[in-house]
């Protein structure tokens, strides 16, 4: 039987690039993401490219608690172990905290931290009793660097940082890795329209071979944080 990845935001950009990494690996993969058109398009590509690697899709928006909980039973029951959780759903909103729209923190901290919070809960339980598995946050350089008109985006990415500690320091008893990702500038959807070469970013591809090498290290060691930037630094 295939190992199985649950990879959040999986029908474009990281996330994307995540679900074909793994599934070239030969895992079986389960996503999610707000459009369903996104993910059948998904869908379609990986009946086609990936013919030992099962696709389960479900649409679900993870800022919204219970379409958390719909996913976390969708995942349940299919029941077969989850070897690999990756909390990548994330959404950038530009804004300076003392005037950025009312409501941006909530929708942030919805959106890039409680997904990953409660997700991560909602799997974890069989991963402790296994003493077995790997989580990755999916993070940014946001995390632990400030900037103008980051606001709220900055503090949830902070706070998801801080998750990922948190989170490894109560999974090492149990054998369970745990990897925070920090990614600067990745050629997404969040940057179209940019007036920047393409070159001038990091690609999706990029970030996925990072968090797969560091999956595939021996169980002796564990990938706490990495930071990755385009060649050229910030932008």
């Amino acid at each position: 039987m295939n190992k199985l990845v649950v990879i959040t935001g999986g029908s474009k950009g990281i996330g994307k690039a995540l679900v074909e990494r793994f599934a070239s690996a030969n895992f079986d993969v389960i996503t999610c993401a707000r459009n369903e058109n996104g993910l059948t398009e998904l869908a379609q590509l990986h009946n086609k490219n990936y013919p030992n690697s099962t696709l389960h899709t479900f649409q679900a928006d993870l800022s919204k608690r219970k379409e958390v909980d719909a996913f976390i039973q969708f995942i349940n029951e299919l029941n077969q172990n989850v070897d690999v959780l990756i909390n990548n759903t994330g959404q950038f909103i530009p804004g300076q905290i003392h005037e950025e729209a009312e409501g941006n923190i909530e929708h942030m901290i919805q959106t890039n931290l409680y997904s990953a919070y409660h997700l991560t809960r909602g799997l974890l339980g069989d991963m402790m009793a296994r003493k077995s598995g790997h989580v990755f946050m999916v993070c940014s350089t946001a995390s632990n660097t400030a900037y103008v008109n980051g606001g709220s985006y900055c503090v949830s990415k902070f706070a998801l940082l801080g998750l990922s500690k948190v989170l490894r320091e109560e999974m090492k008893p149990f054998n369970v890795r745990v990897s925070a990702i920090l990614p600067g500038a990745t050629y997404t959807a969040s940057w179209e329209g940019v007036d920047l070469p393409k070159e001038r970013f990091m690609k999706s591809e990029d970030v996925a071979e990072v968090i797969y090498n560091a999956y595939s290290l021996s169980q002796n060691a564990v990938v706490e944080e990495v930071i990755l930037r385009p060649m050229l630094g910030d932008i």
